[in-house]
């Protein structure tokens, strides 16, 4: 399960430069700010429908996290008079990818029918839960010393994930073998590693995982999330040279980093 979310940053934010742009602490600043970013959010919809039958199912899993966080901030701004016109406008974007999405599981059937049958969970409306609270990073989780990289087996970390979700054979959610605690609590992990830890516990969240490993969710939470910005830190500091630029996209991506749970009720 790679980059879920990366598409999107991809097609939604502009170059890495800086731009001139409205204070976004006034009514009026928030309202052009936000116009930018939806403009963007409906050509990366218009993306997703003209390349529907290719699309595969990490980009699909990326686009049903944007629909869960349209939906968040619709309701919100739909209590403010001034930004109703953006409410109604995001409400049809995210109404629009739904029906996407429930088109995209007939071509993934085809295309993978096993990944999808994996990884269906992720896939459903409500999976994706956006936190109550965020936090800022806490500088003093960062690693001092990182371990040299290694290659990342991609298929290891998706083995885990069918574990937690308990679609795998004879599995039953939330439970994870030795390997996977292993895997998903080193320390001091950086790159594409690092960025499946913080994946791993996002999703444990999302399934509603609390036992065991999972008593310490928010804890590895909190290290991971300080770590990858760290590195996104580290990326704006040499101007977001190659190879930093994919790092950074799926740092950004990943870095929900709330306080305690997902989901308000």
């Amino acid at each position: 399960m790679a980059r879920p979310g990366l598409l999107l940053l991809l097609l939604a934010l502009r170059p890495l430069q800086p731009s001139p742009l409205p204070r976004p602490d006034t009514t009026e600043g928030k309202v052009t700010i936000v116009g930018l970013i939806l403009s963007a959010l409906e050509r990366a919809t218009l993306f997703l429908e003209e390349r529907l039958p290719g699309v595969n199912l990490d980009g699909v899993v990326g686009f049903r996290v944007l629909e869960a966080q349209l939906r968040g901030v619709q309701e919100e701004w739909a209590a403010d008079p001034r930004l109703r016109p953006l409410s109604l406008r995001t409400r049809r974007l995210a109404d629009k990818l739904a029906a996407l999405l429930r088109r995209s599981v007939f071509y993934l059937e085809l295309s993978d029918p096993r990944y999808l049958r994996e990884f269906l969970p992720s896939l459903q409306p409500g999976f994706w839960k956006l936190p109550c609270t965020w936090t800022h990073t806490n500088t003093s989780l960062v690693y001092p010393v990182l371990e040299p990289e290694d290659s990342f087996s991609e298929e290891s970390s998706d083995a885990c994930l069918v574990q937690l979700l308990g679609t795998g054979n004879s599995s039953q959610p939330c439970r994870i073998p030795d390997f996977c605690r292993t895997l998903m609590t080193q320390p001091n992990c950086s790159g594409y590693r690092l960025s499946h830890q913080l994946l791993f516990f996002l999703w444990a969240r999302m399934q509603g995982c609390t036992e065991g490993l999972f008593h310490q969710s928010q804890h590895y939470i909190s290290v991971f999330c300080a770590n990858m910005m760290e590195l996104n830190r580290r990326a704006e500091a040499i101007g977001y040279a190659y190879p930093t630029r994919d790092l950074f996209m799926e740092n950004s991506a990943l870095a929900f980093c709330p306080q305690d749970k997902a989901g308000c009720s």
